[in-house]
C-alpha cells in the first residue's frame, strides 16, 4: 500500500534538509512522510478501514 492518504490525497514530499545548511556544505536531500494512521469510516452503511492522515482524521471526528 502506497504512503497516501485514502481521503485527502496527501503524499510524502521531497526536498533539501533543513539542517545541512550553513557552515555545512553538503546538503542532503529529505523526505517528509505524511502521519498516516487506520481509521474505520461507515460507507454506504458498512464500515470501511482507510489509512487517514492525522489531519483528515480530526475533520472526520467533527463531522
Amino acid at each position: 500500500m502506497a504512503r497516501q492518504c485514502q481521503i485527502c490525497g496527501k503524499k510524502p514530499i521531497t526536498g533539501w534538509n533543513p539542517q545541512s545548511v550553513g557552515m555545512n556544505r553538503k546538503r542532503a536531500l529529505r523526505r517528509w512522510i505524511p502521519n498516516l494512521q487506520s481509521v474505520s469510516v461507515r460507507r454506504g452503511g458498512r464500515s470501511v478501514r482507510l489509512q487517514a492522515c492525522t489531519s483528515c482524521r480530526r475533520t472526520l471526528e467533527k463531522a
